[in-house]
C-alpha cells in the first residue's frame, strides 16, 4: 500500500538542489482535477483528498510501505511525524545544547519533540493542557511540562530558561493564541 503525502517536490528548483526539499515551492499535485460523476469538480484538502475513499494525486505523493506494517503506524509517515520532526530539525534547525518549547502534544508536536531530541537539545518544553499528553510527551524526550490549563506557558518558558526564553519554538496546535505565546 502506500502513504499519500500532501507535497510532491519538484526537485529542480533552488531549494530542492541545495538539499532543503521542505522549502520547495513549486510542488507537485494530480494534472486532472476530481470530479462528482456529474461533472462537480471537487477541491481535495491539502492535495491529496484527505478522508476521501478515492482520490487523484501525483506520483511523487505516493510513498510505497511494506504491507506487513500496521497502518496505524504508518499513517503517522504521511503527516505527523514528518511535520513535527521536520519542525524541529529543518525548519528550527535544532542543535545541541538547545532549547526547545512545543506547544501542543498530539501526533505532530510529540514527533517535533522527538525531533528536537534526536537533534541533541538540552532542554525540551513541552506545553498542553492534557496531563495524559504531557506525559506521553516525556517518554518521546520532553525534559520539562507545563500545563498551560493551569499555569502561564510563556512565563513558565521564560523561567525554566533564565528568563530569555526558548531557543526554538514550535506550535503544533495552530491556534492564534498558541501563535502568540511562541512569538
Amino acid at each position: 500500500f502506500v502513504i499519500l503525502n500532501w507535497r510532491a517536490v519538484c526537485g529542480q528548483c533552488r531549494a530542492c538542489l541545495r538539499g532543503r526539499p521542505w522549502y520547495c515551492f513549486n510542488t507537485h499535485n494530480a494534472k486532472q482535477k476530481m470530479t462528482l460523476t456529474d461533472g462537480t469538480e471537487l477541491s481535495p484538502a491539502l492535495g491529496i483528498g484527505a478522508f476521501a475513499e478515492k482520490t487523484l494525486v501525483a506520483a511523487g505523493q505516493c510513498t510505497k510501505v511494506d504491507p506487513a506494517v500496521s497502518p496505524a503506524v504508518a499513517g503517522l509517515l504521511g503527516c505527523g511525524v514528518m511535520a513535527g520532526i521536520g519542525a524541529a530539525i529543518n525548519t528550527g534547525n535544532v542543535g545541541r545544547g538547545d532549547s526547545v518549547a512545543v506547544i501542543g502534544c498530539g501526533g505532530v508536536g510529540d514527533a517535533a519533540i522527538a525531533g528536537a531530541y534526536l537533534a541533541g537539545a538540552a532542554r525540551i518544553i513541552a506545553v498542553d493542557i492534557d496531563d495524559r499528553k504531557l506525559s506521553t510527551a516525556r517518554t518521546m524526550g520532553a525534559t520539562h511540562t507545563v500545563n498551560s490549563k493551569e499555569t502561564d506557558p510563556v512565563e513558565a518558558i521564560r523561567e525554566l530558561t533564565g528568563g530569555f526564553g526558548a531557543d526554538v519554538v514550535i506550535d503544533a496546535v495552530g491556534r492564534p493564541e498558541t501563535y502568540k505565546q511562541a512569538f
